[in-house]
């Protein structure tokens, strides 16, 4: 269980508090704000400095404008959205640095919110003086100096050292914010101190981007289930012939070791026992249920089949805490989203009738649960990608090491 440093345990009152956020979040052409999940994560955040009578500024990246100053990028889009969510009228400063960044913190009183422009205007957030991946520490010293205490709150930018995250705790104390609190005690809750039995249930397109991930879960859980495209490389590394499915055929050996290792581990794992086939990748294309070696050579394994899914249902029965990654199958075409969606709705009915431990992050994970109905049922689900599967790999995170509390 991770031990760190809570907003909770600092005195905020009439304090500069600097806040890490995620505001990179989809727009439209427009620059109107078409998914505000990540905005929304905060307000708990900024309510509760409000109340307390801090002084906020918030910093966040939006985008990849690699050092360049690129209108489209500008954070000032989003202040209409923000200050909707907040309840109160939002300023703004076009710099994040300098002069104008500096003057419109000087005139803050307490309740105020100020968002700074996007960080990554400026190479210094993710390179080094050098031009080298890192930070600039100047940068980042002049960022720090905005505030008097440093509140993370960005789990989505954990996987990443920039200096908008560790670069300003070299100079500031690092507190977790409510939503980073929240991220950290459910995912511990999953993973670190389970309620046991453990099941994951890992899905997706292929093996190669996430071989550390089930290398690392074989040794932790009780049952570990695999759909999408990645169980076809584990059906070939069995001997099965997959036809024209997507198949990492060279990684067969590396599936090998993952089943030879869950075998050492006593984990359990569920691959497909019967397959949904298609000639074509079209939403309502002619398909059939087959078994493994019945696959045609012109055929892909678009979706796990029906007796698949039972058992994968029979595996969350016997489960106390499910970690969810990924699809089943193509979710994205119809009826090919069948195994995920009757997955995802038994685990969310096992959560609110048996009280399940449903916790879900990374890639399609969300699209996928939010597809089938079930996000609002899960007990939580994370909105960070790359940071949930880094966290799921057993690696360090550097935003997370920065609220750790000294041992």
């Amino acid at each position: 269980m991770v031990d760190f440093r809570r907003l909770e345990d600092v005195d905020v009152t009439n304090k500069r508090v600097l806040v890490r956020v995620d505001f990179n979040v989809p727009c439209d052409d427009i620059g109107k704000v078409t998914d505000d999940t990540r905005m929304q994560t905060v307000i708990p955040t900024l309510k509760y400095l409000q109340d307390h009578k801090a002084k906020i500024i918030l910093i966040s990246h939006f985008g990849r404008p690699n050092g360049t100053r690129e209108t489209g990028m500008s954070l000032m889009k989003i202040i209409p959205h923000l200050s909707k969510l907040v309840g109160s009228a939002v300023k703004f400063s076009p710099d994040c640095i300098g002069s104008i960044a500096n003057l419109a913190v000087s005139n803050l009183v307490s309740g105020d919110i100020l968002l700074l422009e996007n960080t990554r205007f400026h190479l210094g957030e993710t390179h080094t003086a050098a031009g080298d991946k890192g930070f600039d520490p100047v940068f980042a010293k002049a960022l720090a100096d905005h505030g008097e205490v440093f509140v993370h709150d960005a789990f989505s930018v954990s996987h990443r050292s920039q200096a908008s995250t560790t670069g300003i705790a070299q100079y500031l104390q690092a507190y977790a914010g409510l939503a980073l609190e929240r991220e950290l005690d459910h995912i511990s809750q999953a993973l670190d101190i389970p309620r046991t039995p453990v099941m994951a249930l890992v899905g997706g397109a292929k093996v190669s981007t996430k071989i550390s991930l089930l290398k690392n879960l074989v040794t932790k859980l009780d049952t570990l289930a695999i759909g999408g495209g990645m169980a076809n490389t584990f059906l070939a590394a069995l001997g099965h012939n997959v036809g024209a499915s997507l198949c990492e055929h060279d990684l067969v050996d590396t599936a090998r070791e993952i089943l030879a290792n869950a075998k050492l581990a006593n984990c359990e794992i569920i691959l497909p026992i019967d397959v949904i086939a298609a000639t074509e990748f079209a939403a309502n294309a002619p398909h059939r249920v087959c078994g493994l070696d019945d696959v045609k050579p012109n055929e892909m394994i678009l979706d796990a089949g029906p007796e698949t899914v039972t058992k994968i249902l029979d595996a969350i029965d016997a489960s106390r805490t499910l970690i969810w990654n990924g699809p089943l199958g193509a979710f994205e075409l119809a009826p090919f989203d069948t195994a995920t969606v009757e997955a995802a709705k038994y685990a969310a009915k096992r959560v609110k009738n048996y009280g399940l431990i449903a916790v879900a992050g990374g890639g399609d994970t969300v699209a996928a649960l939010k597809h089938a109905g079930a996000a609002d049922d899960f007990t939580f689900i994370s909105t960070a990608g790359g940071a949930f599967l880094e966290w799921m790999e057993g690696k360090p995170l550097p935003g997370v090491e920065i609220v750790k509390k000294d041992s």
